[in-house]
């Protein structure tokens, strides 16, 4: 890929973050009343439903934080973060310091602290908030939430969860995952000892664990030996938790400068997208079964927001790292079909979230229980930053 071409990427990117997706949050999101923020938006940012998500307040908190911290200090971006960062810190925790999953408006909690993804969200927020004001109570929390989930992380569910023990033990992808990203967001109040013993983890149960070194994928589920039990879970592969999960490796490994590990990961997110494109309709499964058996999850052939954007994200990183013709060529796939398909060409600044097989919205909503401030603008940000470093190149 040429710098001219690079460049019209990094602009395009650019400019639907910064005149678009961010703009419509800034507009839409903001209880002025309450605090925190609405998450349940219509397509033009009309509040259908009132309630909080914690995980979802937090990624907002971390993304208005994020952008005051690393594009341009401006006061309204530090102050939408202040005023979630404050409404979480008021509302969002039990008496042990464990983050609900939902509030209602006003922060009276309606759903207890099952997921713990509430508290990895809670931890990066209040990391990046206490970069960006040097909030001690922030930072502390932060820290404090970090060492929680790292108690829990073996049992993250604990008492609220429904599984039988000892029947069929499993291990899911999801929270080493987070912890590589969330260990990096963290780097800049953890001890140098500290921060890489995590990371060493994090790449090894990634690695290791759920990587099947014959298949090429990342199992969604494994047993506690790595093994592959012929059952639903067993089988499952999520193509968007897959390529995120590498791409999170991928940044550890290139800090660390290990071009073996940035490779395999690379390798790993092309043959995904190979195993999960439909090539009948264009765009990445939500699920598929291993085996090509039905998978439980109803959903699994629409086509979602986040799946996609991750992918824009993990191949614009593969080629700004190493120049990998087959990164650029996904690149080019995954691109034309997200912003064909999601992005709101009437305008109006958030993107669609679902979509059905053939690419049909299901849903007009810019936001919901499972959508909010956080995918878009992440992932519009990233390959900005990547598409402007080859441009510079």
């Amino acid at each position: 890929m040429d710098q001219k071409k690079a460049q019209a990427l990094a602009q395009q990117y650019h400019d639907e973050l910064f005149e678009q997706v961010i703009p419509f949050w800034e507009r839409c999101s903001v209880d002025e009343t309450h605090g925190g923020y609405f998450t349940c938006l219509d397509r033009q940012g009309g509040v259908f439903d009132t309630d909080k998500f914690v995980w979802l307040q937090a990624r907002q908190v971390w993304t208005f934080a994020m952008l005051y911290n690393r594009y341009e200090q401006r006061p309204v971006w530090l102050e939408i973060a202040a005023q979630g960062a404050a409404f979480l810190t008021r509302h969002g925790m039990d008496l042990e310091g464990n983050w609900y999953f939902a509030l209602n408006r006003e922060g009276q909690p309606l759903v207890q602290p099952y997921n713990i993804f509430s508290d990895c969200f809670a931890a990066m927020a209040l990391s990046q908030y206490a970069q960006a004001s040097g909030d001690d109570e922030a930072r502390e929390i932060a820290l404090r939430t970090y060492d929680n989930i790292l108690r829990r992380q073996d049992d993250p569910k604990g008492k609220y969860s429904k599984i039988v023990p000892g029947t069929r033990p499993l291990k899911s992808l999801g929270l080493p995952m987070i912890l590589a990203n969330l260990v990096l967001e963290m780097e800049w109040m953890l001890e140098a000892g500290v921060l890489e013993a995590a990371l060493d983890r994090c790449v090894q149960e990634v690695t290791t664990e759920f990587l099947d070194a014959d298949q090429r994928l990342a199992f969604e589920s494994v047993a506690p030996d790595g093994s592959h039990p012929d059952c639903f879970d067993g089988r499952l592969i999520n193509p968007g938790h897959g390529i995120e999960a590498m791409w999170f490796i991928m940044d550890i490994a290139r800090r660390r400068e290990d071009a073996e590990l940035v490779a395999r990961t690379i390798e790993i997110i092309l043959n995904t997208l190979e195993f999960a494109w439909d090539n009948e309709h264009g765009g990445i499964f939500y699920f598929l079964d291993v085996q090509g058996k039905p998978p439980q999850q109803l959903e699994w052939d629409q086509k979602l927001w986040w799946v996609h954007l991750e992918a824009l994200v993990a191949l614009a990183m593969g080629y700004a790292v190493t120049g990998s013709q087959a990164c650029a060529q996904w690149f080019e796939k995954v691109h034309d079909y997200a912003w064909t398909h999601f992005r709101d060409e009437d305008g109006g600044g958030e993107w669609f979230g679902y979509l059905n097989r053939r690419g049909e919205r299901l849903l007009d909503l810019k936001g919901g229980k499972w959508k909010g401030c956080f995918h878009v603008p992440r992932a519009l940000y990233l390959c900005w930053r990547q598409w402007q470093a080859v441009a510079q190149s």
